[in-house]
C-alpha cells in the first residue's frame, strides 16, 4: 500500500482548508460580536467526558445513545465519550464550578462535536456547533431573547428569510397525558419503522422526530403536545408567542416539532433552510428545565440553542480571503539582508507581507507575488541600495512610486494597509 490515498482523512471527518477556514473565522467573529452585545460569556468544555454524563441526560432511546456516541474504555477502564453535543457539558461545568453562585448565567461556546452518523451533505461525524445557554431563568422572555439573538446573528451574517418553527412540549406535569394519547395513536399505525415500533412503547416522542418518510407520513395525524398543556405551560407558550409578535419576529407553529434529546421541555424551535436539502436544520434548541436537576443539581430552569457551523457556512457568502498587501522582492544577497529585518518590522505593525528568494530573478519573484495575490511589490536591488530609494509597484495597475528604504517601515503600512478584516462581515440590514 502507498500513495496519498492511504493518508486520506477518516470517513465523516473533513479537512478545513484555508479558504473555508477564513469563512468560518468570519462566522465566529460575527458570533462573538452578537453574543457580547446580548451579554453572553464564552465557556469551553473538554472534548472527552464521562460517557455516563450523556447516557443519563440525553435519553437511552435517542439515536445518539443507541447508535452514534463515540464511547470507549480509557486506559483506566472508565467508560468515556467524545462529546456528541454541547449543552450537557456546559451544565456539567456549571455544576462542577458552582457557577450558580456567580453572576454569570449566560454562556456561549464554539467547537467540534462527534457522532457516528451516516455521512452525507450537512452531516459529518466530526461537526461543529456554535451554542448558547441561559441557566437559571424560567421567564418566557428568555425564550424570546434567544430567538431574537438567533435572528440578530443571521442578519449580521447576511442570511435572511430562514423559516423559524416553534412548538411546546409541555412539562413533567402535563407530559404524561400527552404521552398516553400519542401511544394510543401510534398503536394503530402499522407503517412505522422497526426503531419507531419499539420507541412507540418506551418513548413515543422520539417517533415524531424520525426522518424516514413512512414514519413522517404515519404521524401526520398524531395528537400535538399543545392539546394537553397544563395551565402554566399554556401561559408560558402564549407569552412566548405574543412577545415574538411584539418584536416582529415571524414564526410558524409546528405542532409535531420535537427535539431528538430527552431533556427538552416547553418551548422548542428550529431554524431551517430549504436550500440545504434533507439536512436542513441550521439551528435548533429549546428549554431544558429538568436537566440541571437530572445531573445532580437543584431544580434550575434553562434554555439554549446550537447552530451547525457546516450548514451555516453553506449559506454564508463572504469575500475571498483578503489579498496579501505586500510582497518584498530582494534582488541579490545584499538586498535580502536589508529587507529581512524590514519584513519583521512591518509584521510587528500588523502589515501582512512575504519575501521572495534572493536567488530568483525579478520575473520569477513577481510571478510568485501574483500567485499570492499581492497588491504591492517592494523591489530592492543593488541600484536601489546605492540610491537609498526603492520601487513600490501596484500589482493591480502596474503603476510605480518611489519609497526611501530607510523610511519604508513607517511609510509602507500606511500605503499598503488593506481594508480592515471586520469589514468583510456584511453590515446588518
Amino acid at each position: 500500500m502507498g500513495g496519498a490515498e492511504t493518508l486520506a482523512s477518516l470517513r465523516g471527518f473533513k479537512d478545513l482548508l484555508p479558504e473555508e477556514a477564513f469563512k468560518w473565522r468570519q462566522i465566529e467573529s460575527a458570533a462573538h460580536a452578537a453574543f457580547a452585545a446580548f451579554g453572553f460569556h464564552p465557556i469551553g468544555t473538554p472534548l472527552l467526558e464521562p460517557a455516563e454524563l450523556f447516557t443519563r441526560s440525553i435519553g437511552a432511546t435517542s439515536d445518539i445513545i443507541e447508535k452514534e456516541m463515540y464511547a470507549f474504555d480509557d486506559w483506566d477502564g472508565r467508560k468515556v465519550s467524545l462529546r456528541p453535543e454541547g449543552t450537557v457539558s456546559v451544565v456539567r461545568a456549571y455544576l462542577t464550578h458552582h457557577l450558580s453562585d456567580s453572576a454569570l448565567r449566560k454562556f456561549y461556546y464554539i467547537g467540534p462535536m462527534f457522532r457516528h452518523e451516516r455521512p452525507q451533505a450537512g452531516r459529518l461525524r466530526q461537526f461543529h456547533q456554535i451554542g448558547v445557554e441561559i441557566i437559571g431563568d424560567a421567564s418566557p422572555k428568555r425564550d424570546v431573547e434567544l430567538l431574537a439573538l438567533l435572528d440578530d446573528l443571521m442578519q449580521r451574517l447576511g442570511v435572511n428569510g430562514l423559516p423559524l418553527t416553534i412548538n411546546t412540549l409541555g412539562c413533567p406535569e402535563c407530559r404524561p397525558s400527552y404521552r398516553m394519547a400519542l401511544q394510543f395513536y401510534l398503536s394503530g399505525q402499522s407503517d412505522l419503522c422497526v426503531d419507531c415500533l419499539r420507541r412507540s412503547a418506551v418513548n413515543p416522542l422520539r417517533v415524531l422526530d424520525c426522518k424516514k418518510e413512512t414514519c413522517r407520513e404515519a404521524v401526520r395525524g398524531a395528537p400535538s403536545p399543545i392539546d394537553d398543556l397544563c395551565k402554566a405551560c399554556q401561559c408560558h407558550f402564549e407569552a412566548v408567542r405574543s412577545t415574538l409578535s411584539d418584536l416582529g419576529l415571524v414564526y410558524t407553529l409546528n405542532p409535531h416539532l420535537v427535539r431528538g434529546l430527552d431533556y427538552y421541555t416547553r418551548t422548542v424551535f428550529e431554524l431551517n433552510s430549504p436550500a440545504l436539502g434533507a439536512q436542513n436544520a441550521v439551528a435548533a434548541g429549546g428549554r431544558y428545565d429538568a436537566l440541571v436537576a437530572l445531573l445532580g443539581g437543584p431544580q434550575t430552569p434553562a434554555i439554549g440553542f446550537a447552530i451547525g457551523v457546516e450548514r451555516l457556512a453553506a449559506l454564508v457568502s463572504f469575500p475571498q480571503q483578503p489579498d496579501l498587501p505586500l510582497f518584498l522582492v530582494p534582488l541579490g544577497e545584499n538586498a535580502a539582508r536589508r529587507l529581512f529585518p524590514l519584513l519583521f518590522a512591518l509584521r510587528r505593525k500588523n502589515l501582512a507581507c512575504e519575501i521572495g528568494e534572493e536567488t530568483a530573478g525579478l520575473k520569477a519573484q513577481l510571478k510568485r507575488a501574483d500567485r499570492l495575490h499581492a497588491t504591492y511589490a517592494f523591489i530592492v536591488g543593488e541600484a536601489e541600495l546605492n540610491t537609498g530609494v526603492a520601487l513600490l509597484r501596484n500589482m493591480r495597475t502596474g503603476t510605480q512610486q518611489t519609497v526611501a528604504i530607510a523610511q519604508a517601515a513607517d511609510i509602507l503600512p500606511d500605503v499598503c494597509t488593506p481594508v480592515s478584516s471586520s469589514s468583510v462581515i456584511p453590515p446588518r440590514l
